[in-house]
Parts: structure tokens; C-alpha cells; sequence
């Protein structure tokens, strides 16, 4: 920052930045003191911190913050002289100064004088414990003074930084950090050095562009000149000699090399001046956007204060430990994980570690631990919350499942792991019977997923058993440019956030699998379901002929689909614009911005474009993804649809109708098969008759009173080879009914060429 900001500043506003700064180096330097009682080193940064905030206080008249401080000082330099030694109770006193100085510095100007007045017993307790911690005395609790954990909140409240132990009676509002809504952001010297010397190079490069402007204008008045000259010899053809013509020719020739000579050496200028404005440019914009780049641990400021706190309350010993604290996080993604943090460090305290007695008798440290590791990897920011508790209670997370009515017994049996995981980000679940200060109240992980959604980020977990839970979240290193995919989709590009594309895929027209009406690839012994690009954004577009369909493989916490594409642009880095809030929520679309022609670009919003593609498939919409060439190579094919709620059924049926060439469809009861035959074009309907929602007499009904379908043939194949059945059936409109257990021999096959003929047409 200038010194010129500096002065537009008022004297209290630069206290408050000054004591925000003391306030942190305080807090973290207690901490490590507590640690190490006779770290020489930290008692003197500690002993200059509160003698600046002294002083910063005095400037200003805020008088209470100097009593504090000046009472603080002189404990320091008492343990600097070791008249005594801080302990831990001696740490409780001085961390509650350091919030009630934190209180007084976050209220406006004009209110402090009111709430001196309100509060002058509660500094005069506060002074009055620290100076007993100079006279040798243990620290004790003064009423009045609540502890740091008496203030803490749930973890659905829990702020970036614990809260202050004092709540304040003020007359005064709390004062935003600095002037207004303004939000400072503080740059170093020598960057900013970098940046004007940049801007200023730029500057001169831009000058350039008026030679360039000067030479095509002196091209085009010698352009003008020669076409006369031209247009004068043409007229003056069989008018004069030859000679004479052949002297102007060569004369406009010379003139012309020499313009094809100045366009070629202005031709070389200009890339010269492109590469070289855009090598200026991109250094702008790598230090303009490492102007904005933080260290994770100012993000990561407060959380061992906090995780300190919560444990003693709790009656644990925790060790917080953090990993890549000079990781550069932008500083928008920094101060908006702050709260996720808090609120998977508040979980993993109080539902993770256990106590030291339970560890004990588990074979492990008295002492847990938790890391905290922040990284950069594949163009996003990684942070881990790893503790080495019990982990995830599998069972009794079954049993809270099963007795708030989310699920059957039968269908909790059948999850995996990772599936009844999923459950935990549930809005008002929670594993805890009771309800504490800290937890039972089912806000939490639900939060953290919101939070890291509306981040654009992920959040997953990974649990071991006796060994503790870890949580990976992952999200975009910037906000306000992200990577992205660029793919094609009914002519027009779009944008994928490359942190939510899971794989891309080429697969071949034949490796699609079509099971029960829906389209399938296979991916890593998985089968994903595909979707159609133009449909699912609801756009009308007909697919080009090709070999191989483009994939690309999203996912949500609880599906995952293939979008089919029209191709694929390339990776892309995209300044994002935000949409104008006149428009509201866009379906599938999070944001926009622009390609290098400056034509528009959509972001698409991956949740939704999930869940658009889960309502289409719920819906029986779901499109063909095969091309023009598979879908005229199908046409000459017979097709046929299998209507039946048996699983295996519909495969043996399918399997043996392959076997001689048909194409097969599936559909798993009456009303799916209505939904396909109305968006298809088969050669026969196999159905069976006792099916859920629609059953088979009803289906075959519906069919044959419908005046496009009703030429369509039906076979109905039942386990019910009963005379009653098949009169029912044939008068319903059948064209046919085999007993199930024809299927076995060719009484199947020899029925369907009866009524539709061999397989190829």
C-alpha cells in the first residue's frame, strides 16, 4: 500500500490495521510459548507487540487498550527477565487480554467511550489478573471474566477466527475493517515496483502501435497512386510506343517490390510487437494476480487458538499441525474457507480424537493430532483435515440412519462405505444422541458441502477405522480465473471447470452399451451413464456423423454421468464474469466470460448440469447419443423393445434377440415401456404382463389405441400359459403370447420372424 492510501486513512483506521496485525503475532506467539515457556525469542516479539499496540493505542486515546497493554508488556518482560514462568493458566489470562483488546479495536470510533463506561470492571478484572501474574501468583479466575471456550459457537456459526471471550455491551456499532465496504489489500514494495515497471513498458509499447498506423496509411495512399498509374497505362494501351511502355511497367514494378519490401518489414514489426505485448501482458497479469495471493496460514490464523480451546473444554489433548503454510492462496478462496476449516477442525475435536484415557486403552498416544496440509496440485488448491481418531462408526451411523427414517433396513444393508458416508452431508443430520453446546444440533457437514459448492470446489472423505478420518477439500486457486475445458455443443462453446471433470473419453460408436433404455460406456469396470450435451441444455441439434464420441465424465456426491460433446476445445485459463443478477439463476449455467475473438462464453455449472441429466433419465427423455452413421446403420436393423421387471429376464431375452442379429432395448415395467415406445422406433414390443405402475394387457391396450402405434406389433411372454391369460392378452390387441419358458429353445426367435422378419431388412 502507498503512502498516499495511508493518508486518505483515518488515525483510528490505522490503529485498527496496526492492532490487527499485534493481535495475530500475539495470539500465535502465546501459543508457542505455551509450548516452549523460555523461548527467548518469542517473549521479545511478544514484549514489542504489546508495546506497539501501547503506543498505537495512545495515539489514538483509547485507553483501555493501553492499560491492557501496558499491563501485558510488563509481563513479558518479566519472563524475559525470568522473575517467572508463563504456564498454561498464565496463557489463559493473557490470550483472554489479547480478545478483550481484540474487542475493543473492532468497535467504531465513537462507541468505544460508551462501552469503557459499560465495561471499565471488566478491564479493571483483566488488568488485575495479569498484574498477579506478575506477582507470582498462579492465575486465577476473576468473575466476570468468562472463559475463551464460555463464547464459543456451534459449529454453524463458527467464524473464521474464534470469537472474542467478551460480548461486549456496546454503544457503538462494530466497525467494518476498514473504510465503508472498502476492502484494502496490502502489496509489497518491490511488487509493486514490478507492476508499475511492467505497466510502464506496456505503456511505451503502446506508443508503437501509431508507426504501424503511419506505415499502413503511407501503403495505402501508394497503393492509390500505383492503381492510377495502372489504370493510366491500361487507357493509354496502342496510344504510345512499346518502349515507353515497358519503362512505366518496370518503374511501377520497382515501386510495387518496394511496398512488398515495407508490408513485409512492417509484417515482422508487428509480430515482433505482438509477441512481445503479449509476454508484457501475461507479466501484468502474473503479478497483478500474485498481488492477490496470501499464505494458507493467514487463512489459517486462530485454528490452533481454537482447536486449543475446544479440546481443554473438552477435556482432550490435541496437537494441531500445519502443513504448507506458505502454500499462495488467493485471498477471496482464503477468507472464504475459513469457515469449512472451522468447522471440520470443530468436528474432528469434538467427534473425532477421542480422550486421552480412551486412547490409552486403544494402544495410542495420550496426545492426538491433527493435520492440516495445504497444497497446489493439477492447477487447484488441495487442503487435507486428517486426525487419528476412532474414524467413522459405520454401524451406529446405520442405526442413526435407520431411525430417522432416510432408508429401509434392507437398502442400508446393501451401501457401501462411501455411500453411507454421503449420509453425514445431509442437512440436520447428526451421529450425536445428545445435544451440546458443540454438536448434536445436525449443522455442519451439510454447511461444508454448500460452502465448498458454492466455491466451486469439492469435498470428500476418507475414512480408516481405528486410525482416523481425513477430509480432502478441493477447489479452484482463484475465483476469479479459473481453468477450464473447452468443449463444442450445438455449435457453440462451452466451459467445464476443469476441477469438476473427472475423466474425458473417446469411445467408439460400437463400445456403447444399451441397458434398459439407457446408453452406457464402460469406464474402469464401471458403467456411466451418457447423456446427450444438446438435450440436456435443452438445445435443438442434430449430431454429425463420426467414428468416436466425445465424453466428458462429471459427477456430483452421488451420480456420475458422461456428456456427450461435439468435440473438444482445448484447456483454457478464463477470466470469470459473474451473470447479471436481472436474469436470476440460470439453469446449468454458473457464469460467463469471454473467448480470445471476444465472442461469449458460458460456464456450466456442473451440479446442475447433474441433475439435469438425473431428471431427463427419471423422466424416460433420454435421448440417443450415436451418430448419424450408427443411427442409419440401426435403421436397417430390426429393433425391438423388452418390456419386463425382471433383470434377468430382460437379459436372457436380450442376449438371445442379439444373438441373431436384432437390436434390443430394455424397459423395466409397463409405464417405462409406454415412455420408450413413444420416443422410439421399433419393429416389436416383447412384454410381460404382471409388471408394476403399468402392467403388460394395459401397456399392449395403450399401444394399439394410440392411432401412430397402433401397426406396431406386441408380444406378450408370460410364466402364465393359462387359456383365461391369453384370451386376455389377444383381446387386448397382442399379436402374440408365448409362455416364458419358450425362451429356452427357438419357439422365441421362430415367433418373432413371424412377425417381423429376419433381423437385417
Amino acid at each position: 500500500m502507498s503512502n498516499d492510501s495511508y493518508s486518505d486513512m483515518s488515525m483510528f483506521d490505522l490503529f485498527r490495521m496496526e492492532a490487527e496485525g499485534q493481535l495475530s503475532a500475539l495470539g500465535q506467539g502465546l501459543l508457542v510459548l505455551e509450548k516452549h515457556p523460555a523461548n527467548e525469542q518469542e517473549l521479545e516479539a511478544l514484549m514489542r507487540a504489546s508495546h506497539s499496540l501501547k503506543g498505537a493505542a495512545r495515539m489514538v486515546g483509547v485507553e483501555p487498550v493501553v492499560q491492557v497493554a501496558h499491563v501485558m508488556e510488563d509481563v513479558f518482560v518479566a519472563a524475559q527477565r525470568r522473575e517467572l514462568l508463563l504456564d498454561s493458566p498464565a496463557i489463559d489470562v493473557l490470550l483472554r487480554a489479547t480478545d478483550l483488546i481484540e474487542t475493543i479495536a473492532g468497535l467504531d470510533e465513537g462507541g468505544i467511550e460508551g462501552w469503557f463506561s459499560n465495561n471499565k470492571a471488566q478491564v479493571d478484572a483483566t488488568v488485575a489478573e495479569l498484574s498477579q501474574i506478575i506477582a507470582g501468583g498462579r492465575a486465577a479466575s476473576v468473575p466476570g471474566t468468562p472463559s475463551p471456550a464460555a463464547s464459543a459457537q456451534d459449529a454453524s456459526e463458527a467464524p473464521a477466527m474464534p470469537a472474542p471471550a467478551v460480548e461486549a455491551e456496546t454503544d457503538g456499532a462494530r466497525a467494518p475493517a476498514g473504510r465503508g465496504d472498502e476492502r484494502m489489500l496490502r502489496i509489497g514494495a518491490e511488487r509493486m515496483s514490478r507492476i508499475l515497471g511492467v505497466s510502464g513498458e506496456m505503456l511505451v509499447e503502446s506508443r508503437r502501435l501509431s508507426s504501424f498506423s503511419d506505415s499502413l496509411m503511407f501503403l495505402k495512399r501508394r497503393q492509390n497512386e500505383l492503381m492510377e498509374q495502372l489504370e493510366g497505362l491500361l487507357n493509354s494501351q496502342g496510344h504510345g510506343s512499346a518502349v515507353d511502355m515497358g519503362t512505366a511497367l518496370r518503374t511501377l514494378q520497382k515501386k510495387l517490390e518496394a511496398c512488398r519490401q515495407l508490408l513485409g518489414h512492417q509484417l515482422a514489426a508487428l509480430d515482433e510487437y505482438d509477441r512481445r505485448n503479449g509476454n508484457l501482458s501475461n507479466t501484468l497479469y502474473h503479478e497483478v494476480t500474485g498481488s492477490r495471493m496470501q499464505p494458507f496460514a493467514e487463512g489459517a490464523v486462530g485454528l490452533e487458538r481454537m482447536v486449543r480451546d475446544l479440546s481443554r473444554r473438552l477435556g482432550k489433548e490435541v496437537a494441531l499441525e500445519i502443513r504448507g503454510r506458505e502454500t499462495p492462496v488467493d485471498r477471496d478462496v482464503l477468507e472464504k474457507i475459513k469457515a469449512p476449516l472451522n468447522h471440520l477442525l470443530r468436528n474432528a475435536v469434538d467427534h473425532g480424537v477421542e480422550t486421552p484415557q480412551a486412547r490409552l486403552a486403544a494402544g495410542k498416544p495420550a496426545q492426538a493430532r491433527i493435520v492440516v496440509a495445504a497444497s497446489h496440485g493439477a492447477g487447484l488448491l488441495r487442503v487435507s483435515i486428517r486426525d487419528d481418531g476412532a474414524g467413522i462408526d459405520l454401524d451406529r451411523l446405520r442405526k442413526k440412519i435407520a431411525d430417522k427414517g432416510l432408508s429401509t433396513p434392507s437398502v442400508i444393508d446393501s451401501l457401501s462405505d462411501d455411500e453411507l458416508i454421503e449420509f453425514l452431508f445431509l442437512p440436520d443430520f447428526s451421529t450425536r444422541d445428545e445435544v451440546t453446546e458443540t454438536s448434536g444440533r445436525g449443522v455442519g457437514l451439510d454447511v461444508v458441502h454448500d460452502m465448498m459448492r458454492a466455491l466451486g470446489g469439492t469435498v470428500c472423505v476418507e475414512n480408516h477405522p481405528g486410525q482416523g478420518v481425513k477430509f480432502i477439500l478441493q477447489l479452484p486457486l482463484s475465483l476469479s480465473v479459473l481453468s477450464a475445458l473447452l468443449v463444442e455443443i450445438a455449435d457453440e462453446p462451452y466451459a467445464f471447470p476443469l476441477s469438476r471433470v473427472d475423466r474425458l473419453l473417446s469411445v467408439p460408436g460400437e463400445a456403447i452399451k444399451v441397458m434398459d433404455g439407457r446408453q452406457y460406456c464402460e469406464l474402469d469396470g464401471e458403467l456411466i451413464g451418457l447423456a446427450y450435451g444438446p438435450q440436456v441444455l435443452g438445445l435443438e441439434h442434430e449430431s454429425v456423423a463420426r467414428d468416436e464420441v466425445p465424453v466428458v465424465v462429471v459427477s456430483d456426491r452421488l451420480d456420475r454421468y458422461g456428456v456427450v460433446v461435439d468435440g473438444f476445445l482445448g484447456q483454457r485459463q478464463l477470466s470469470v464474469q459473474p451473470l447479471d443478477p436481472r436474469l436470476g439463476k440460470v439453469q446449468d449455467v454458473s457464469a460467463t466470460s469471454l473467448m480470445e475473438d471476444g465472442s461469449p462464453l458460458l460456464i456450466l455449472d456442473v451440479d446442475d448440469v447433474v441433475r439435469s441429466i438425473d431428471h431427463i433419465v427419471k423422466g424416460g427423455r433420454l435421448s440417443s447419443v450415436l451418430y448419424e452413421q450408427q443411427k442409419q446403420e440401426r435403421q436397417r436393423i430390426k429393433r425391438v423393445l423388452i418390456v419386463d421387471d425382471s433383470l434377468t429376464v430382460r437379459e436372457v431375452e436380450r442376449d438371445l434377440l442379439e444373438s441373431y442379429g436384432y437390436v434390443v432395448e430394455t424397459a423395466v415395467d409397463g409405464a417405462d415401456g409406454w415412455n420408450a415406445v413413444r420416443g422410439g422406433d421399433y419393429h416389436l414390443v416383447v412384454s410381460d404382463v404382471d409388471m408394476p405402475r403399468m402392467n403388460g394387457i394395459e401397456l399392449v391396450r395403450a399401444i394399439k389405441q394410440d392411432p401412430q402405434l397402433r401397426s406396431l406389433p406386441v408380444m406378450i411372454v408370460s410364466y402364465k400359459d393359462r387359456a383365461e391369460d391369453r384370451q386376455r392378452g389377444l383381446e387386448a390387441g397382442a399379436d402374440y403370447y408365448l409362455a416364458k419358458g419358450s425362451c429356452h429353445d427357438d419357439t422365441l426367435i421362430e415367433a418373432v420372424v413371424d412377425l417381423i422378419g429376419e433381423a437385417r431388412a
